[in-house]
């Protein structure tokens, strides 16, 4: 599985971004798909997924969007309203999985793209 993010960038405080994932190697409308991302100093966390069903962490419910498109093995998330807090490297996953004693994680990582955020 092959994972090619883009659409990172610099955005002021309240503005919004897109970012894609394009996906290649498997059926990819047969796993569960998402996004992570790596704040400066902090481990690695769970952003959102799209599955059977769409989920999201609690810091960016409500302003964060994440969409698929089968037909494109594309992935989407749509973010608006942005915070400082929101800067990290986004990695789009592949096989994303939750469980009780591991929480959120993913069998394939993209390489990342970044979001900075301006106050």
């Amino acid at each position: 599985v092959q994972l090619q993010a883009s659409g990172g960038g610099l955005v002021q405080a309240g503005g919004s971004l897109r970012l894609s994932c394009a996906i290649s190697g498997r059926s990819f409308g047969s796993y569960a798909v998402g996004w992570f991302r790596r704040r400066p100093g902090r481990e690695r966390e769970f952003v959102s997924a799209s599955g059977d069903s769409t989920y999201y962490a609690d810091s960016v419910r409500g302003r964060f969007t994440i969409s698929r498109d089968n037909a494109k093995n594309t992935v989407y998330l749509q973010m608006t309203s942005l915070k400082p807090e929101d800067t990290a490297l986004y990695y789009c996953a592949a096989g994303v999985t939750r469980t009780l004693k591991y929480g959120w994680s993913s069998n394939y990582y993209g390489q990342g793209t970044l979001v900075t955020v301006s106050s």
